[in-house]
């Protein structure tokens, strides 16, 4: 399954001299990034864009709630923004719903391209402007349950920790094996908290109670470390045992964890292949389209400079804008 935005604007109209500015601010949230990718990004990165863009860079090297909502929101303040693309490394969904929040307060368009940022969140606040270019739970099971059912692995076994959506992960996989006329056999759903807190023994008194060999996880990547070093101890890691997990539990592609097991089956995109540079133009992209489409309706583009304290009121100016 691949979800994405192409950036080939090769047909469309290079901006002309009275056309307006478009301010998008590029904030990179993550533990550690080179300090030269602030030069890497200017109005010329942009120049086959259909207006002028100009974009702002800005390096958030902490991630927790009031560090991001205070350096987002003086961003907003500070200048007239009509967008933000955000990337961020973290692999928690923590950071979208803080995004989505922001996009909901402020009716800023905020774009996510990476990242626990990109862990679609369903449903979004009202009136939020905030696109993620990730793929739903709902979509990754279904790509799953097409596996399960190519390699006719019929009956299965569920595990989840308390990682927020798991509730909805096992509502869609109920719903999938229920509706189906496959006739899946879900042996077994088994839900608990997964950290190096709680006692081992307990643990893998747990996972072996179950019978089967497919074993389809939802969790964080932190809590597949501990479940999978505890599922070997317990015997279910190794040949004749399939495991399958969502792209959440993976995170980076290019660092997997010494403890996942050899042969993991996990549902990814093919943007873990693009550079960062490619991801910021694609989001960049979808600002300057939706931008570049109103103008062209209205000849002007709405007014930007919001306050995270005052949300803003929602008009059908705005609405267009961000439809």
């Amino acid at each position: 399954m691949v979800l994405g935005c192409s950036a080939a604007f090769t047909d469309l109209l290079l901006p002309g001299p009275e056309e307006p500015v478009v301010n998008v601010a590029v904030v990179f949230g993550g533990t550690s990034y080179p300090l030269h990718i602030r030069s890497r990004l200017s109005p010329q990165s942009f120049l086959d864009m259909p207006l002028e863009i100009h974009p702002i860079t800005v390096i958030v090297n902490n991630t927790n709630p009031s560090t991001l909502l205070t350096q987002i929101c003086d961003i907003l303040a500070s200048h007239k923004i009509h967008g933000i693309v955000f990337e961020d490394n973290v692999g928690t969904e923590a950071v979208a719903q803080i995004l989505d929040f922001i996009s909901s307060q402020t009716q800023v368009p905020v774009i996510s391209i990476s990242g626990g940022s990109a862990v679609v969140l369903t449903p979004k606040e009202p009136g939020s402007a905030f696109l993620q270019l990730g793929v739903s739970i709902e979509q990754q099971i279904q790509v799953i349950f097409k596996v399960l059912e190519e390699y006719d692995w019929g009956s299965f076994a569920v595990i989840t920790s308390l990682y927020p959506g798991y509730n909805i992960f096992l509502d869609v996989i109920r719903s999938f094996t229920d509706a189906s006329y496959f006739g899946w056999e879900l042996q077994e759903v088994l839900t608990f908290e997964m950290s190096q807190e709680q006692s081992s023994s307990r643990t893998q008194r747990l996972l072996r109670q179950i019978d089967a060999q497919v074993l389809i996880v939802y969790c964080s990547r932190e809590e597949a470390e501990y479940l999978f070093s505890m599922a070997e101890q317990a015997g279910l890691v190794g040949p004749g045992y399939v495991w399958i997990v969502p792209s959440l539990t993976v995170g980076n592609m290019e660092v997997p964890p010494a403890s996942f097991p050899v042969g993991l089956i996990s549902v990814v995109t093919e943007s873990w292949k693009l550079s960062l540079r490619q991801k910021v133009r694609d989001g960049v992209a979808i600002i300057a389209m939706a931008a570049a489409s109103f103008f062209r309706a209205h000849g002007y583009l709405p007014e930007v400079g919001r306050d995270c304290w005052t949300p803003a009121r929602a008009t059908t100016t705005n609405t267009s804008f961000y439809r």
